[in-house]
């Protein structure tokens, strides 16, 4: 397909200077990630798997890799092609300037500058991320590795998931679930433990871990005025809810996706309105924590009851769910 770019070797030895190690952008128990400069200047992010499948599943992923380069969705980082000549295919996506999430929420300089509406909108922009790969996408896929250094934040601090793609060159087996359990147990989906399969209600679990960490991270001086604790509140009852021990007790992406922009939209709405004043700013992170008491209940509820989450249990809809 026209957009679909399959590099070569000396292409990627020559953007990433012969893999030097001053290129290196990360790196896991899954592989490397180099910063690339291509022969039109373009700067890339070159991601190495260190493990693959078999020739079968090989030939099924470059099939998946020309499905993956047709994804267009803001919040989703652009696959721009993959190199084949390698032992282990490599994937090339666009570079994305500002770092990760993970860099950001754990620098204190730079999380004091992240207001909760700013987080409120990282999070919206998550879920549609996700509900976009999980049910829109040309190849709908589960990314299966969600976690907060896996979602980046370009220039205008706006999201973008990363390495759906690699999940795909990590069939999962008993040895690959060891090594999740192990790498990344605090984000894995406890229902997987025992069926050794990852879905989409899997991602949503994974979410959840991320969003409890935008939640866990606040300064004094974001945490402040009446408003924003009844928003924390409604927030950490959805974040509940996406803990349910069993997979059909969670919300699916889209869901998410509806309750965290209506409620991030309303939020706006009522903090203009309200004007804030110097008394509301005096409520401090450490006495307002005490009064978020979260009354959740599992299962499905409407956009219709977002306005009635403040201290009430999530109401169940009556779809026959």
């Amino acid at each position: 397909m026209e957009s679909t770019k399959i590099f070569n070797t000396e292409q990627i030895k020559k953007a990433t200077d012969n893999y030097n190690k001053s290129q290196v952008l990360g790196q896991g128990g899954f592989g490397v990630v180099y910063k690339g400069i291509l022969s039109d200047n373009r700067v890339v992010a070159i991601k190495k798997s260190k493990t693959i499948g078999d020739q079968s599943q090989i030939e099924q992923f470059i099939n998946e890799m020309i499905g993956f380069t047709q994804f267009n969705h803001r919040n989703v980082v652009k696959l721009l092609g993959c190199c084949l000549e390698t032992k282990v295919p490599l994937l090339i996506y666009e570079f994305i300037t500002n770092g990760t999430r993970f860099d950001h929420l754990h620098d204190k300089s730079q999380s004091s500058l992240f207001s909760w509406d700013k987080r409120l909108k990282i999070a919206t922009e998550t879920t549609s991320a996700f509900a976009y790969l999980h049910y829109d996408a040309f190849i709908p896929i589960t990314h299966r590795d969600v976690k907060i250094t896996n979602t980046l934040l370009d220039e205008n601090h706006t999201e973008k998931v990363s390495d759906f793609g690699s999940s795909r060159l990590d069939p999962l087996d008993q040895t690959q679930l060891t090594n999740l359990v192990q790498g990344r147990f605090r984000y894995l989906d406890p229902e997987c433990i025992h069926t050794s399969y990852l879905t989409e209600k899997s991602d949503v679990y994974s979410f959840d871990i991320v969003l409890a960490e935008l939640l866990t991270v606040l300064d004094n001086n974001i945490h402040s005025g009446s408003n924003i604790v009844k928003e924390l509140t409604k927030v950490a009852n959805v974040a509940k809810w996406c803990l349910s021990i069993k997979g059909d007790d969670r919300p699916t992406m889209k869901e998410l996706a509806v309750v965290l922009d209506g409620l991030r939209g309303k939020g706006k709405q009522v903090r203009k309105e309200a004007n804030l004043n110097t008394e509301e700013s005096e409520y401090s992170l450490s006495a307002s924590t005490h009064s978020l008491n979260i009354y959740a209940r599992v299962g499905y509820f409407s956009t219709s009851t977002i306005d009635s989450m403040g201290n009430q249990a999530l109401k169940p809809t009556n779809d026959g769910r």
